[in-house]
């Protein structure tokens, strides 16, 4: 019998469009369609400190096409848990890695409302992917949700993804690192963590990024937070770091040479990915 294409059947609340969704935010500075003029005033204001602004989501889809690639060729893992998936766009975790490996299981969470419309179209003639309404800042919702738990094994190794989302995640209640330390602890041996994160350098670039960071946070979608590499680290507990561990999305394996300079946005967002011994 064919899995559900969602995890619990749950029907989405309407889709406000008068504030901006953070799904809609990312798909408006990746060149899509699917925003609306909430959305788009989050990165033109962010524009106008940091003209680059939408290199921070490139470098975030980029960043995540290419650790795919490595896990789907270089592992033997074929499971994905991609949290905080967001709206669908070229080249989305199931398909760079059934590309791959079609054998591959993916499952997708999200609870933003555009999205799970958007993900449920997108997957309705994929039997090896499903999508999953859960509060991704919430682990026990993810883990113990019926649809993750009926599609994925959680006796073999999986691959959890969280890329470009904790930064939107900022309650004094819990900090990121007790929610990664929580899905980190639920995974198997041999089971690998994608994470990406925006960037305090703590540099000369550091300024960049907390003008950034007041502009996203004051912005329409309310959130965005700029982490020390410390802090990012500790995103990754007790996980063996791929080479070269956290580093600023563009230089983790780029495709070829470097041979333009970076610019300054591109410098305030960095990634890793980890493996549980």
């Amino acid at each position: 019998m064919a899995a559900p294409k969602t995890g619990d059947g749950r029907t989405p609340v309407q889709i406000d469009t008068t504030k901006a969704s953070i799904a809609r935010v990312y798909d408006y500075a990746l060149g899509g369609k699917d925003h609306y003029e909430a959305d788009r005033q989050t990165i033109e204001a962010v524009r106008k400190v940091a003209p680059e602004v939408q290199l921070l989501a490139v470098d975030n889809r980029a960043f995540l096409v290419r650790a795919l690639r490595f896990l789907a060729s270089q592992t033997d893992v074929v499971q994905y848990l991609d949290c905080g998936s967001g709206l669908p766009t070229a080249d989305n975790t199931h398909q760079v890695v059934q590309r791959l490996r079609p054998e591959s299981r993916v499952v997708y969470v999200d609870n933003d409302p555009s999205v799970v419309v958007h993900g449920r179209a997108l997957l309705e003639d994929n039997e090896q992917t499903i999508f999953s309404p859960a509060d991704i800042f919430t682990p026990s919702s993810v883990l113990t949700d019926p649809g993750v738990r009926g599609f994925l094994d959680f006796d073999e190794p999986i691959v959890l993804i969280q890329n470009g989302t904790l930064h939107h995640y900022d309650d004094p209640a819990r900090s990121p690192q007790d929610i990664m330390a929580e899905y980190v602890e639920a995974l198997p041996s041999g089971s690998y963590v994608v994470a990406a994160h925006f960037y305090d350098p703590e540099d000369d670039d550091s300024a960049l990024a907390r003008r950034m960071e007041e502009v996203f946070v004051h912005s329409p979608m309310g959130s965005g937070r700029f982490r020390t590499m410390a802090e990012i680290e500790g995103l990754f507990p007790g996980l063996e770091m791929v080479e070269p561990g956290v580093a600023v999305c563009a230089t983790w394996w780029p495709d070829g040479p470097l041979v333009k300079p970076l610019a300054p946005a591109q410098r305030c967002i960095a990634g890793g990915v980890g493996r549980k011994p």
